[in-house]
């Protein structure tokens, strides 16, 4: 898919957790396999291209997409598998195959992890007995340094932006790159529905304050392109002045 994923497990480790953690790897690969628009033999881009028809496509393909069909509803066309022309169902994917690997862990008795994929994160449990996660956002201007910092337990956090990868989400109506926002982190419970509607908002640009306001269980982070920034009221991180990361927290980016 195109990034690094990473797995932070805070149990004692047993065989039933090493056992799942080789599972979620493994499971990692096989979307891979499946849904990456960079490899020319994936179901995915089969069925981009007409080589492979939906109903031949391994079940989770029908699965995704008609997840991606619900989240394109919810957001009033925001989100979308087909801009640009072609499919790629990659801003919800990601935050799904993430969630997955979790929920493996968790069944084998792993209640304290934070599985990250390039950033995105499904958060379980505490960091530390008594300690929430501590969630580093990077800033999208100032590179080395955070703009906030997400606080607490069972969490998926997902943030969409132009820092890492430049204007690579578009707006679903125009086409054209989304430019009207630098960054913009959405917290959740689900990183499935987390990733895309981060994906979703920060195409919507400042409209997007209002959308989360009225999201149930979702909350919002951004930075405008001027560097000024605003977050819902619900938003569960603190905002301070920029300053640089430090290995006491995850990062997201």
């Amino acid at each position: 898919m195109g990034t690094v994923f990473s797995f932070d497990v805070r149990d004692a480790r047993t065989a039933a957790i090493e056992s799942a953690l080789c599972e979620a790897v493994a499971w990692l690969h096989h979307v891979d396999a499946v849904f990456s628009t960079y490899r020319p033999d994936s179901a995915v881009s089969r069925l981009a291209r007409g080589a492979l028809r939906l109903a031949d496509c391994p079940a989770e393909v029908r699965e995704v997409l008609a997840l991606c069909e619900r989240v394109g509803r919810t957001t009033d066309g925001w989100f979308s598998v087909t801009v640009g022309g072609s499919l790629d169902p990659t801003g919800l994917v990601k935050g799904w195959a993430v969630e997955r690997a979790a929920d493996l862990l968790r069944a084998a008795g792993a209640h304290h992890t934070c599985v990250n994929g390039g950033g995105d994160l499904q958060l379980s449990g505490e960091a530390a007995p008594g300690l929430p996660w501590r969630i580093g956002v990077a800033h999208p201007l100032r590179p080395d340094h955070l703009c906030t910092v997400v606080t607490g337990r069972d969490l998926a956090v997902a943030t969409s932006g132009t820092a890492e990868r430049g204007p690579h989400v578009l707006d679903p109506h125009t086409g054209a790159p989304a430019t009207r926002l630098a960054s913009l982190t959405v917290v959740g419970r689900s990183l499935t529905l987390t990733d895309a509607y981060a994906t979703a908002a920060f195409a919507m640009g400042p409209d997007a304050r209002d959308w989360l306001t009225a999201l149930d269980d979702h909350e919002g982070f951004a930075v405008a392109p001027d560097g000024s920034t605003w977050h819902t009221r619900g938003f569960p991180g603190t905002v301070t002045t920029p300053r640089r990361a430090d290995d006491r927290t995850a990062t997201a980016s």
